[in-house]
């Protein structure tokens, strides 16, 4: 089986103002996310595979989306959720 990440991490340098940054790097930190936190307002992330790359994309929506953003992915997780499946 071949995989389909590179096997060196990809490198992420993200600038994130005040206090979301230092929440995003424990959130990441408790995912086991490798992460560095800078004085610079720059927060340097490694992503090793692909679940990694959805944790980041989920604890930055919501540590930045607005209040109604969040509201309207949750009625749409709610929806995908409660969907029949026609599986026999």
């Amino acid at each position: 089986m071949n995989p389909s990440f590179p096997v060196e991490p990809i490198v992420y340098c993200v600038e994130i103002e005040g206090t979301e940054r230092w929440s995003i790097y424990r959130r990441l930190q408790e995912l086991e996310i490798s992460c560095q936190c800078s004085a610079n307002n720059s927060l340097r992330i490694e992503i090793h595979n692909e679940l990694e790359i959805v944790q980041l994309g989920c604890v930055i929506k919501q540590s930045t989306a607005s209040r109604i953003e969040l509201i309207d992915w949750l009625e749409s997780c709610w929806q995908i959720a409660v969907r029949p499946t026609n599986y026999q």
